[in-house]
């Protein structure tokens, strides 16, 4: 098999574990009481329920085959075709809430196919570097710590919307800076276990993860399911295939005329992203939050 075909493949199968992994935990984040909210969100109380647990694990498979596909390929290949497990989580979360599937999520589908279909085709993605220098590393935690700090602390001050979108946010960034750890921790792994363990990006690859995943859960159960997920689900591949570019030098291979080819494609798969986002979580039973 190609190795782009296996990454394709990877990608997709990793889309599709995480759309089921997202439905779970995302229904079962919107069942937790504001009381039984810690200090961390409600991961506290999440980590006690088995149903959640399926959804992580599941994720945690779809991460790996995300992984396996950073290992042979790059961000601005991967990260489009992760954007199609929107696909996979409407008819799942159409299915768990009763309802159909309306004619105009079925259009934004299809333009959700066809522009990721030419970003990929059309754009050729071109790997860069493996790992990003640590001068890069430098750059992105000051833009990126204040970023997150400032969403954090906006969101405590916040409720509804607004809160959801603030988290979401967040953690959807920290997601898209996690791929980038992680495709420097896959080649870390081919080279042997003292580089891997030596290493500060695997480290660091750890509490990137475990705070998006925090975000990730507090934004779902800030009571805004249609503002959170769409935040989440854009920011993540914006930040990684910026990052892609600027910090591991990966490019699309087209000229010109080509090049407002894909801007117009980059901006239907961001409007059709969002759309399909709020369209999943509109049958979604949130919990309501305090005034």
């Amino acid at each position: 098999m190609p190795q782009t075909l296996l990454v394709v493949v990877l990608a997709l199968g990793a889309a599709l574990c995480i759309a089921i992994g997202t439905v779970v935990r995302q229904r079962t984040a919107a069942e937790v009481p504001l009381e039984d909210v810690g200090v961390l969100g409600p991961i506290t109380t999440l980590v006690k329920r088995p149903v959640w647990w399926v959804g992580t694990v599941v994720g945690i498979g779809g991460y790996a085959l995300q992984a396996a596909a950073l290992g042979l390929g790059s961000l601005l290949l991967v990260q489009p075709l992760l954007v199609l497990s929107l696909l996979f989580a409407l008819p799942l979360g159409a299915r768990f809430s009763h309802r159909a599937i309306s004619g105009a999520e079925w259009l934004w589908a299809a333009i959700l196919t066809a522009s990721v279909a030419i970003l990929v085709v059309v754009g050729d993605p071109k790997p860069g570097i493996e790992r990003a220098e640590a001068r890069h590393w430098v750059v992105i935690c000051l833009v990126g710590i204040p970023f997150v700090a400032l969403c954090v602390f906006a969101a405590q001050r916040s409720t509804g919307s607004r809160r959801a979108v603030l988290l979401g946010s967040a953690g959807g960034a920290l997601f898209g800076v996690a791929a980038v750890l992680t495709k420097g921790v896959v080649h870390l792994v081919s080279r042997g276990a003292v580089p891997l363990l030596t290493s500060i990006e695997l480290y660091a690859l750890i509490v990137v993860a475990v705070c998006a995943i925090s975000l990730q859960q507090s934004a779902f159960q800030a009571g805004a399911l249609q503002a959170s997920l769409p935040a989440t689900t854009v920011m993540e591949p914006v930040v990684a295939s910026a990052l892609g570019f600027l910090v591991l030098g990966e490019y699309l291979d087209a000229d010109r005329d080509v090049a407002v080819v894909l801007v117009v494609a980059l901006s239907a798969m961001i409007a059709a992203t969002v759309a399909l986002a709020r369209s999943s979580a509109q049958g979604e039973t949130s919990v309501p939050v305090g005034p």
